[in-house]
């Protein structure tokens, strides 16, 4: 029995001595795992993370180490995600925040967590805003949609989705980031914008000819941006439509707003002789006498006034 119980301590004393080594060298790991942070924390991590590993393995031995580890790992790649922000390495950076998120919550850094979870917006709208000045339109569109599409009511990057779709050539999908953008903070600039589109619409419905489409899309164009020449092509778009009370009444809102513009003097021909066709001498002689000075229907101005004395 005495030689029983001798055999028994002696397994428990090298058991004991086994777990001290274990300890030790997990310590080991651990102190050098410190000493990396400052030189190369890639492999800092990776001792952190192997000396998680076999200190758990220890059980109440090594929870101390344990706790150690899962306070710093999260620490470590955060600033190993900030590097790669730092190198403009987006995409990358967002995929490691994420994993900063995981890990972070794994181990109840909450601090870390939260700061994770708001630095990923701002990096995916870095890299959306590289890839549009880039002019890599479809990208930088596809990059702010998913910002838009966590963040529905983010007025700024529904307006740079406006810009980068319609650099891609998706017009009308861009009049719909642009009145998103309007609703939610950024209605001066994205209605310039929507003015912009709708005016280029109107010129090229005016060039095909398609005369009412012209005259919506223009007014469409003034009614966002209080745009003078949307005014014009609405009166071109009426006269050639045949529609000469209307193209009367776009030509006058037009040299309201535009009164000192080149080719004043021309529309105001145009409204005397679109006046006079209608038989309203009145109203004829008034815009007559608003052309006599232009180079080009100056004459013919004062002539139709001499005419209609």
């Amino acid at each position: 029995m005495k030689r029983l119980i001798a055999t028994i301590a002696a397994l428990t004393l090298a058991f004991a001595a086994a777990w001290a080594q274990d300890l030790a060298a997990v310590t080991e790991l651990y102190n050098s795992g410190a000493e990396a942070i400052q030189t190369d924390k890639a492999t800092a991590l990776k001792t952190f993370e192997q000396a998680l590993e076999q200190a758990t393995a220890l059980g109440e031995e090594g929870a101390e180490i344990v706790a150690n580890c899962k306070s710093v790992i999260p620490s470590i790649k955060m600033s190993l995600a900030k590097d790669l922000v730092k190198d403009s390495k987006f995409a990358e950076a967002v995929a490691a925040l994420k994993d900063v998120q995981e890990v972070a919550d794994k181990y109840e850094a909450f601090d870390v967590f939260d700061e994770a979870k708001t630095l990923i917006p701002q990096v995916k709208n870095s890299m959306a805003g590289t890839l549009l000045n880039n002019k890599d339109y479809d990208a930088a569109a596809a990059a702010y949609q998913e910002i838009l599409d966590e963040d529905p009511e983010n007025g700024t990057v529904a307006l740079r989705l406006g810009v980068a779709l319609n650099g891609a050539g998706k017009a009308e999908e861009a009049k719909a980031a642009f009145e998103k953008a309007a609703a939610h903070g950024q209605a001066a600039t994205a209605n310039k914008q929507l003015g912009n589109l709708y005016l280029k619409d109107a010129a090229a419905d005016l060039k095909a000819k398609k005369y009412a489409e012209a005259v919506t899309a223009a007014l469409k164009a003034d009614e966002y941006a209080d745009n003078a020449q949307a005014l014009q092509i609405a009166g071109q778009a009426s006269q050639l439509a045949g529609k000469s009370s209307d193209a009367i009444k776009y030509f006058e809102q037009y040299l309201e707003k535009a009164p000192d513009a080149s080719n004043a003097g021309s529309i105001a021909f145009t409204v005397g002789a679109l006046y006079q066709q209608a038989k309203n001498n009145a109203k004829a002689k008034e815009f007559y006498a608003k052309a006599v000075d232009d180079p080009k229907y100056g004459a013919e101005a004062k002539k139709m006034l001499d005419a209609l004395k």
